[in-house]
Order: C-alpha cells, then sequence, then structure tokens
C-alpha cells in the first residue's frame, strides 16, 4: 500500500471491528490483513493505548488448555468511534475534492 496508516485511522478500524462483537488480537490482526498491511507488533500496542484510554476492556476465556485474550468495546470507545467516523467522512469529502470522487 502506497499511503501511510496513521496512528489515529488503525485505532478507527480498530475500534469499527470490535463495534461488531468481541474477537482476540490474532483475529483482529488477520482481519485488518485483508485490508492494509499490519502486523501483530503494530497492533498489541494500539490495543493497549486503547486500553488505557477506556475505549476497549479485556477479558480471558480457555482455548485448548490456555487462556485466550478477548478484546471488547466500552461505550467511550463507541463514542470515540463516532467522533472518528465524523472526522473521516469530512477527511474523505476533502480528498475526494483533489483526488476526485471516483477513485
Amino acid at each position: 500500500m502506497v499511503f501511510q496508516i496513521t496512528a489515529s485511522l488503525l485505532d478507527a478500524c480498530v475500534l469499527s471491528m470490535l463495534s461488531r462483537g468481541d474477537t482476540y488480537g490474532y483475529e483482529i490482526t488477520q482481519n485488518l490483513r485483508e485490508s492494509l498491511q499490519v502486523s501483530e507488533s503494530t497492533l498489541y500496542p494500539v490495543l493497549r493505548r486503547l486500553q488505557s484510554s477506556d475505549f476497549l476492556r479485556t477479558y480471558d476465556l480457555p482455548h485448548q488448555g490456555r487462556n485466550r485474550r478477548y478484546y471488547a468495546i466500552t461505550e467511550s470507545g463507541k463514542t470515540q468511534l463516532g467522533e472518528f467516523k465524523e472526522h473521516w467522512k469530512t477527511y474523505r469529502s476533502r480528498l475526494d475534492g483533489f483526488l476526485g470522487s471516483e477513485v
């Protein structure tokens, strides 16, 4: 991909994914990789940052004899996601003005 992914855009993508349901880190990485170039080493600091901002919470569930850490969006995270979406609409509209909406 030619364009750099900013931290806030990555935050928005993670929160958006978690708004559809709880999941664990590896699955988040795999789903993001369908559209973005992101590694697990990139993702886990994002998850920690979102957790420390109270935008997501974690819980553990047993899986094949070990605990798997799941991530869930909080109410604060849903509010933040709404703000990200509003900013994205404005950002995209402005870029479409330069690049054209047919892109």
